[in-house]
């Protein structure tokens, strides 16, 4: 492991006290997953001082969420594990179930990186928070439960009126509100963060780890921030571990890691970060006119959800609620060979444009016109058999894909559900697909499941899967936000190889401003379900129009910013 960092002072104090201990401190700590004979987490040894926030960066795949799962003892039970694990000098390993009840949520909550797989979709978002108290705090009663709870919520920007909604009737950014929100209502004393901001615009992001880092001060609490964007840790964290291949490769404050980085490893992580930010729409061979026929063409489109009346006003016969604008006459249009980005803050309108012209939900009005035909005309054998044509990417790449079926069966699926291939000829296509999307060696992969592999590695089976129908449009929903700035610039560069080959156009729906300057030829911003502005990626980097489109750009992380915040 290469020190950028002299350790800590360990040397008694002037009255001949020695210092307190950590925290939080791991030493010779391994971890290898049942069934597997490596380590995932190979010999670390790192510590954590009150108050302290530390920023664990690496690929996916390394080892960082095994990591932090080591914190709290979430690791499955047939796990191996050697070394030492010491949360403010007792054994993490030694305690006793009812200890360590107590010790997850109290001493230490995990925000976790998939909040929809963590949430109970029978639980309206109040009884998350409320049992979550209770069950470790008895001495409150309901009302001081909900009291504290509400006020938890509306500090992550969660209203008091969505108390009694479901995870489901919230967007991916609102979830991962909710999971924040539920690590801090019990006020622990540290916050595992396992990229608690991946599904968040950069504005929220901004709030939500001000809000962290500032009661990280407030409380004394400390905070192990797990995340692959390097300016974002960079902007947020006293120090920096970098993890490779399981190992802690180096470790250091901020200032020494982005300045005088020693590994090879973290010398290439910000060569592709500051690559990436510095690029532009050059990448791409669209233009910001078009004199071809669109290939997708959006007329008005608006969906709007109806809010179910309460039953005291019924009785009271009070007016319904105003319908929820998720999309709010929307029209664009994009060209065939052509990557449109659709930027905006968490809960704007972004996905739910994407389904409702996929119609995987119906629009309440406006027309959706795909290769010249009327798509909203389509009965439901004519959908599926157009739906070839055009595919997605989801934002959450383990809620798509079947738990149960081998990542090799995931992939062929809709080859077989098309009439495609037959079982050897999908077979084929599918390791030639494993292997072009950078899962190889491609038999270590073939017959795994989703769960077996990390979340980064997750959505590169998702692409996978999108692109084995060899589809003409690609609607691309947070496609590359859980993967690292080496693997992030990878996979771009991935899609835009692909783009040419297959003669693919591309939708892509991201927070991440700095992707969409890469990547993408024109450039659409909503806000509200509204489309505020459109332009090529230049003109919106260089001259926005909209206040918003400016605001967003204000707030995004810049490696430039992030180093110089570290001086």
């Amino acid at each position: 492991m290469t020190e950028s960092l002299i350790p800590p002072d360990q040397t008694p104090s002037p009255t001949g006290e020695m210092p307190a201990p950590p925290l939080f401190e791991v030493e010779n700590f391994r971890v290898s997953y049942p069934g597997q004979s490596t380590w995932a987490v190979d010999d670390v040894s790192l510590s954590l001082k009150p108050g302290e926030k530390l920023g664990l960066v690496g690929e996916s795949g390394c080892g960082k969420s095994t990591l932090g799962r080591a914190a709290m003892r979430l690791l499955p039970t047939a796990t191996r594990i050697e070394g030492r694990a010491m949360f403010e000098g007792r054994s993490v390993l030694d305690f006793s179930p009812s200890e360590l009840r107590r010790f997850r949520g109290e001493a230490v909550s995990l925000v976790f990186q998939d909040p929809m797989t963590r949430l109970d979709p029978l639980m309206t978002i109040g009884d998350h928070c409320t049992e979550t108290l209770l069950a470790h705090r008895p001495d409150l009663d309901k009302k001081q439960a909900k009291d504290i709870a509400i006020a938890t919520l509306e500090s992550v920007k969660i209203p008091a009126d969505r108390w009694r909604q479901y995870p489901h009737e919230f967007s991916g950014g609102m979830r991962q509100r909710v999971a924040i929100a539920l690590a801090l209502v019990l006020n622990p004393k540290l916050i595992v963060a396992d990229e608690p901001t991946t599904s968040l615009d950069v504005t929220v992001s901004a709030q939500i780890l001000t809000q962290l880092t500032e009661l990280c001060a407030e409380r004394n609490m400390g905070l192990i921030l797990i995340s692959h964007d390097l300016a974002l840790v960079g902007e947020y964290c006293d120090r920096i571990a970098v993890m490779y291949q399981g190992k802690l490769v180096e470790i250091g404050p901020t200032q020494a890691v982005f300045y005088s980085p020693q590994h090879p490893y973290t010398q290439s992580l910000l060569a592709a970060a500051n690559q990436l930010q510095s690029a532009g729409a050059e990448n791409s061979a669209g233009e910001e006119t078009n004199e071809n026929t669109p290939i997708l063409s959006l007329k008005k489109l608006t969906k709007h959800y109806l809010l179910e009346q309460g039953i005291v006003s019924k009785l009271l016969r009070q007016d319904p609620p105003e319908p929820i604008k998720a999309v709010d006459g929307v029209s664009l249009d994009l060209y065939p060979g052509e990557i449109l980005g659709l930027v905006g803050e968490s809960g704007c309108g972004k996905s739910t444009l994407s389904r409702t012209l996929l119609r995987i939900v119906e629009p309440t009005s406006g027309e959706i016109w795909f290769q010249g035909a009327d798509f909203t005309a389509l009965s439901r054998s004519q959908l599926q058999a157009k739906r070839r044509d055009i595919q997605m990417i989801f934002q959450d790449p383990f809620a798509c894909l079947n738990p149960m079926m081998t990542i090799g069966r995931g992939i062929a699926d809709p080859l077989l559900i098309h009439g495609l291939a037959n079982h050897a000829e999908a077979e084929t296509k599918v390791k030639a697909m494993l292997d072009r999307v950078g899962l190889t060696p491609v038999e270590a992969y073939y017959n795994r499941y989703p769960g077996d592999i990390s979340g980064g590695q997750q959505q590169r089976v998702a692409i996978a899967r999108a692109l084995i129908t060899r589809p003409k449009l690609v609607i691309c929903d947070e496609p590359v936000s859980m993967l690292d700035a080496s693997v992030q610039a990878q996979v771009l560069e991935l899609m835009l190889d692909l783009k040419d080959e297959l003669a693919l156009t591309y939708l892509f729906i991201t927070h991440d401003l700095w992707v969409a300057k890469y990547l993408c030829d024109r450039i659409a911003v909503m806000n509200r379900g509204k489309l505020v502005e459109i332009g090529s990626a230049e003109q919106i980097f260089s001259v926005p129009a909209h206040a918003y489109t400016k605001a967003l750009l204000k707030a995004a992380p810049l490696l430039a910013k992030a180093e110089a915040s570290a001086l």
